[in-house]
């Protein structure tokens, strides 16, 4: 029986790669020239550290730029709370976000179901699973989340026929 999963997990090595893009770049400024501007990389955890709020506002443009530019989409990013470290210093924790969360996994299985298309949809831990009789009706659900689902990146794998 064919199926897919829906999942929504980032590419952790291009996340890599635009936070050495982005600590290489702040390296270079001038207008960074004598600071302690820098983001630091723990699993699915970036610090991102800076001499004021506004510089702070400064690292997180060009670290959402460089994940643009290496096709990481930043709805993945969920920006904590800024903290002050001592002096003027700040620093902010984002989380890359990893899994469809329960409840946005409930609402693409209740959008699966109330769309009448003859496919079944489960949830397998942090993905969901969609099940059906034709390809094309599998294919006809991927666009229909793609339209209705426009707040998380979507992606579709491990596709079975």
């Amino acid at each position: 029986m064919p199926s897919f999963d829906v999942v929504s997990e980032a590419n952790m090595v291009e996340v890599r790669n635009a936070v050495d893009q982005t600590n290489k770049e702040i390296g270079t400024r001038f207008d960074f020239r004598g600071s302690d501007a820098r983001v630091e990389q723990k699993e699915y955890e970036l610090t991102v550290f800076a001499d004021s709020e506004f510089q702070l506002g400064q690292v997180k443009d060009v670290l959402t730029n460089k994940m643009a530019k290496r096709k990481v989409d930043i709805r993945f990013l969920d920006e904590g709370k800024i903290e002050k470290i001592g002096g003027d210093k700040v620093k902010q924790i984002v989380t890359v976000k990893n899994g469809i969360e329960s409840n946005n996994a409930k609402k693409i299985v209740k959008l699966v179901k109330d769309n009448k298309l003859k496919v079944q949809a489960s949830i397998q831990g942090d993905a969901v699973r969609v099940t059906g009789a034709k390809k094309d009706d599998l294919q006809a659900t991927m666009a229909m989340l793609r339209k209705e689902v426009p707040e998380i990146p979507l992606e579709f794998n491990n596709f079975r026929n």
